[in-house]
């Protein structure tokens, strides 16, 4: 058979990654915060979106549609090109954009909603003035705000009292730098050495100056250096507690006949050093100014209906507002001339009516599978984490339409408000265990609490093994791997039997 060439016609289906698809999709797995910060740069970054307020927000589910041109009443007519590009904007939206969010929310099924209202957005009179109602703006309300002081600026102003001799302040300024929030020095001082240029017991010498300032332990390169340092401050850092302090995994470990062997003292002795060595800080540095912990804001709330059921809703907090300003659009198309103007304007109407329609249905995304998974665990709203159902992507995918990729993005980052407490979506989701009768599979986290269940109920003289743990959740119908049960403890950091036995003696004692 001889080999030639010819042209051929096929027809094939195929999912375009375009950028605004891209957006889209990343969209889903933006938390709260992130959605925030893009939602803002795209108000700095596109001049016809403007934030709306709580009465100007559209409907959830109804679909922006375009601005239409205003009229002048001075002109008879409104230029061509205007009415060309709505004509050209709203097409590519019904084809491009409507076609590519149904790739990423297969929910929306092209439906078309009335026209919202925009109203013109409103400007003050006293829009132009500033903080204080000074029209210079030298009236600043943050300066009269007091500094955190941290704990690097704390060591700083010390050292400068306590190091005279500036090889040895630059020394020591390098080493504060190295501090963490916690109060421990990170690194090695051969490699401190090395870099300054500085012989090792120089820098030795300025570390032993900077563990004498306040807060006693600072600057340690340990635990253990860090609770001798705070004994010395106290005078108490005798042999017997030295041998204590060396020891600190003895203790963790309640061998308490191992350490009265090492240090030389009595079963008192020993109480009273242990009572001493609990009041000491192991993180001298948190006392200072750190990193602000974000407090976590949840994306939907679940509350109990009337009728039984259980009612889930969006966190309007968490919902960008944004609107397309119709007035501002109408005011520079008319004054727009050039190609560039008039690509740069149909560009910016577009991207602003994608990212209107794409807020609406990322939060009609979030609230259909937020309803899913509480209409799958209903048993643990109702009776609490021993009934948690074992669920994955696939079944709340399957039972919602959607594939599993999107529901896995919009379980990231969001978290739920219950009457149980606040929980990420992706918590919802566990491993199933086999029962032991053949009956219903259980959640790996329902096991979990169980096993701590049976561990907090322990009395001293009969504490649980971890093959007796296995032997009580098989007759309690859990099929379950003893390694499995040592995993699931050793992750709750629950410590083994022997250590269990060692601590309520000692408790009891």
């Amino acid at each position: 058979m001889a080999l030639s060439q010819r042209l051929e016609f096929r027809q094939t289906q195929a999912l375009v990654m375009t950028p605004q698809l891209m957006q889209a999709i990343k969209l889903l797995q933006l938390s709260s915060l992130d959605l925030a910060a893009y939602v803002e740069a795209e108000l700095e970054r596109n001049p016809l979106l403007e934030r709306a307020s709580d009465d100007d927000a559209p409907a959830p589910g109804v679909e922006p549609q375009a601005p239409a041109p205003e009229r002048d009443e001075d002109s008879a007519s409104t230029p061509d090109w205007i009415g060309e590009n709505l004509e050209t904007s709203r097409a590519s939206m019904e084809q491009g954009l409507g076609t590519e969010l149904e790739n990423v929310f297969p929910d929306d099924g092209g439906e078309k909603a009335a026209p919202v209202e925009m109203p013109p957005p409103a400007y003050s009179e006293w829009s132009g003035v500033g903080s204080g109602g000074s029209d210079d703006g030298s009236y600043n309300l943050e300066a009269f705000v007091s500094e955190e002081i941290t704990l690097a600026d704390h060591l700083a102003k010390q050292m400068a009292l306590a190091i005279s001799d500036p090889a040895g302040r630059m020394i020591g300024q390098y080493l504060v730098d190295m501090v963490d929030e916690a109060g421990y020095l990170s690194g090695d001082l051969a490699s401190v050495a090395d870099k300054l240029g500085a012989p090792l017991r120089d820098v030795e010498a300025v570390l032993a100056v900077l563990q004498t300032l306040d807060p006693p332990g600072v600057c340690a390169r340990n635990l253990t250096e860090c609770l001798a340092l705070q004994l010395k401050e106290r005078d108490r850092f005798d042999p017997a507690m030295q041998a204590l302090v060396e020891h600190l995994d003895l203790l963790a470990k309640r061998d308490l006949g191992a350490l009265r062997r090492l240090c030389g003292v009595d079963e008192e002795d020993l109480a009273d050093m242990i009572g001493e060595i609990r009041s000491l800080n192991p993180k001298p540095g948190l006392a200072f100014g750190s990193t602000l912990v974000q407090p976590i804001v949840p994306d939907v709330y679940v509350r109990a209906a009337p009728d039984g059921n259980w009612q889930v809703e969006l966190n309007s907090d968490t919902l960008p507002k944004v609107l397309i300003s119709q007035r501002y659009y109408a005011q520079v198309s008319k004054g727009t001339r050039s190609d560039k103007d008039k690509t740069y304007l149909a560009d910016c109407l577009q991207t602003a009516t994608w990212l209107v329609r794409a807020l609406d249905q990322r939060a009609k995304t979030i609230l259909k599978v937020s309803s899913e998974i509480v209409r799958q665990q209903d048993g643990f709203f109702t009776k609490g984490v021993q009934h948690l159902r074992p669920l994955n992507l696939k079944t709340v995918a399957d039972a919602i339409g959607m594939h599993e990729s999107t529901v896995s993005r919009v379980t990231a980052n969001k978290y739920m408000a219950t009457s149980r407490g606040i929980f990420e979506l992706k918590y919802f989701f566990t491993s199933s265990i086999a029962a032991s009768d053949g009956g219903e599979a259980h959640s790996a986290e329902a096991v979990r609490h169980r096993i701590r269940q049976l561990i907090d109920g322990e009395a001293a003289a009969d504490v649980l093994s971890d093959d007796t743990i296995v032997d009580k959740l098989r007759e309690a119908g859990i099929d379950i791997a003893r390694r499995t049960v040592a995993k699931y403890r050793e992750a709750m950091r629950i410590p083994s039997s022997v250590q269990r036995r060692r601590e309520k003696q000692a408790a009891s004692a």
